[in-house]
């Protein structure tokens, strides 16, 4: 079998570690690659948003399987493209794909069809979102309607932090496409889940929960990022509280997307806040999560390129359960200094060899490359360590350890990834 990666980041590491012990005897490719995937898969020199020339050559080399990681190219249609050429590729269409791209269709998607998700209201100029922020005040969180890498979210305690958010987004353009529209919607109490579901456009199946970190400093402290951290399993995700997930939320999108004659065939990925009131959306994705990725996948025993490629092909996973190994795992991501601002890349990288040499951690490259045989940094969010144990304070311990004896200038990370689940468990 040959298979195509599409992405080079932390997320496409990880789904090429497990699609390589699902298939050993598989041929993979990657576009572009990173220092960490070398040894796993081919690098095309293709960037992920080149879709006509990987259209091109996935038909050329005559690939069987593409798996596309990051939102930006499923937006632009890649899988569309793919399918158009017979070439069976794993991720929604390009429509489907709005749940995600468009965080203002995604609102009003749930508004027509009763999903559970917090009050807002779109905007495309500034002076109405400013009159709507005077008549609902603070604190309320302003979203970039379109991709913006994570960074679109604020979160404003005050009125004066909302208005400085809005000029920043609709009057000086600061995240340029992505926020020529902007949703104001209320600020919810209550702590986030994250929730990957598996779709061929009728049925779901939900995979392990995981929470993500999004704010860069300990105790969600700073500004948003792409994620500093993730964990899985979470003990608020009950069998309870995930049976109401799928019954009033997954399964409602999916038929909502399908009534709306945009079926969903791929990863939901529903971001959730668990409210006094019961679990609201704060958004949907259209892809796997990063970094809740590389904490979800290492747990899964069963395989993910089978109802991968099931979905892929347009079949059905109606009745799919997937299988998962006991015990936790917490993923601490490094980055470069200065990130989610302005950082620099090029800086040498030292993994000390008992971090590459232990059984119960795993190294996922996210921003890295190899260079005259030299792994340096090439990106804000560099490495993602992954720890494995019996428990979520013990992974956490060790990934701590992992993350302590990699250094590379002006790294930083979090030490306190999994800090609610240690503060419940306590």
């Amino acid at each position: 079998m040959k298979i195509l990666i599409v992405g080079n980041g932390g997320r496409e590491h990880a789904l090429l570690w497990k699609l390589q012990r699902d298939a050993p005897d598989a041929r993979f490719w990657i576009t572009r690659g990173n220092g960490g995937t070398a040894g796993l898969a081919t690098p095309l020199p293709l960037d992920a948003g080149e879709i006509p020339a990987l259209v091109g050559w996935a038909e050329n080399e005559g690939i069987d399987l593409v798996v596309v990681g990051p939102e930006g190219p499923l937006a632009s249609g890649i899988v569309d493209y793919f399918l158009g050429q017979g070439i069976a590729a794993f991720g929604p269409s390009q429509a489907a794909a709005e749940i995600e791209s468009s965080k203002a269709w995604a609102k009003s998607l749930m508004v027509r069809h009763g999903i559970p998700t917090a009050a807002h209201a779109s905007f495309d100029a500034l002076a109405p979102a400013l009159a709507h922020l005077d008549q609902v005040g603070a604190p309320v969180v302003v979203k970039a309607s379109g991709l913006a890498a994570g960074k679109g979210a604020v979160v404003c305690a005050t009125h004066a932090e909302a208005r400085d958010a809005l000029k920043e987004m609709l009057g000086l353009g600061a995240l340029g496409e992505a926020g020529r529209q902007v949703v104001i919607e209320e600020f919810m109490e209550g702590e986030e889940l994250s929730i990957f579901a598996l779709s061929d456009g009728e049925h779901v199946v939900p995979m392990l929960p995981a929470q993500d970190h999004k704010r860069v400093g300990e105790g969600e402290a700073g500004p948003n990022t792409g994620g500093m951290g993730a964990y899985a399993p979470v003990a608020l995700a009950t069998p309870e509280l995930l049976d109401s997930v799928e019954r009033e939320i997954l399964q409602p999108t999916v038929a909502a997307m399908a009534e709306e004659d945009r079926p969903f065939r791929g990863l939901l990925y529903a971001g959730l806040m668990l409210t006094a009131e019961g679990p609201k959306v704060v958004e949907f994705n259209c892809r796997f999560g990063d970094p809740e990725t590389q904490a979800i996948v290492p747990l899964l025993a069963s395989s993910l390129l089978d109802p991968l490629w099931v979905v892929a092909q347009g079949g059905s996973i109606a009745g799919l359960r997937f299988a998962w190994r006991a015990g936790a795992a917490v993923t601490t991501v490094l980055a470069s200094g200065g990130y989610p601002g302005e950082y620099t890349t090029g800086a040498p990288v030292h993994i000390a060899p008992e971090v590459r040499s232990a059984d119960d951690l795993l190294v996922f490259h996210a921003g890295t490359e190899e260079r005259d045989g030299k792994l340096l940094t090439a990106g804000g969010r560099v490495l993602a360590v992954t720890a494995l144990a019996p428990t979520i304070a013990g992974a956490a311990e060790r990934s701590r350890w992992g993350a302590e004896r990699i250094t590379f200038e002006r790294s930083h990370f979090r030490k306190d990834i999994g800090w609610r689940e240690a503060q419940r468990r306590a």
